[in-house]
């Protein structure tokens, strides 16, 4: 598939996986995938299994992340963990701000900018949620929302590091409940997004950034989503727990 901007897959296992589970998981991906060259793949296990699934992606193609991450370096911030300890296990990419977070752990718009700012100055790789709720959809909210998001959890960075954050589309009534957004809905909230970016620094910035969609991918609907022009990969969730179905989401959307 010919894409302006490379495609990033990535797994969000969730809490799920013991070592030895994602250990297993992680050896299946890779005799699955070890070929794949066109697209940037991403698993993010529990902090639990970082170490052990470190070392056994050494030399592959796929790349490590954190499923979260504090906004402080160090200090007496019990059950955080910092930027500095992710990169002990060569940790690439962290996911700030998921609708999950943000629902159960009360993240503001806000701390995600932080965090944000905090993983740019470690050299990691944001991936930052958004996305608006079924009844925020229904009511018409949709951009409102999205874009109230968006500039909240960016605020304060510059055009260079917007250009290496990934954004994650998330419709939160899509996540988890077997329903998904139509490759075309997708297709004009990423399109939105990509005009906010463009307006609030240039059409080079948005154009560069990678928008991720998430929300019940899986192999059926991942080559019709990352057809659209402005999707450029996917945040998958359930999905990416299971060996054949992760591959075949990334096989399906080259």
């Amino acid at each position: 598939m010919n894409k302006e901007r490379r495609l990033v897959i990535a797994g969000n296992w969730k809490m799920n996986k013991t070592v030895a589970e994602a250990l297993d998981l992680v050896n299946g991906l890779k005799r699955e995938l070890t070929n794949i060259k066109e697209v940037d793949i991403v698993i993010c296990p529990p902090f639990t299994a970082l170490s052990e699934v470190s070392k056994a992606v050494i030399n592959t193609n796929i790349r490590l992340g954190a499923q979260n991450m504090s906004e402080h370096n160090f200090g007496a911030y019990t059950g955080e963990i910092a930027a500095g300890m992710l990169k002990e296990f060569s940790v690439r990419y962290v996911i700030l701000g998921h609708s999950e977070r943000r629902q159960y752990q009360k993240e503001s718009d806000e701390l995600v900018a932080k965090k944000t700012l905090a993983a740019h100055a470690a050299s990691l790789k944001p991936i930052v949620c958004i996305g608006e709720t079924l009844a925020e959809r229904e009511a018409g909210r949709t951009e409102l929302v999205v874009g109230t998001q968006l500039r909240g959890s960016l605020a304060g960075l510059s055009a260079e590091q917007i250009e290496e954050t990934i954004i994650a589309y998330e419709p939160v009534w899509a996540i988890g409940t077997g329903k998904t957004a139509t490759a075309q809905q997708a297709q004009e909230v990423h399109a939105f997004i990509r005009q906010q970016i463009a307006a609030a620094h240039n059409e080079t910035v948005a154009r560069r950034v990678r928008i991720q969609y998430g929300g019940s991918v899986k192999p059926s609907n991942a080559r019709e989503l990352m057809s659209k022009p402005d999707v450029d990969g996917a945040l998958v969730g359930g999905a990416s727990l299971e060996e054949r179905g992760f591959s075949d989401i990334i096989k399906n959307s080259i």
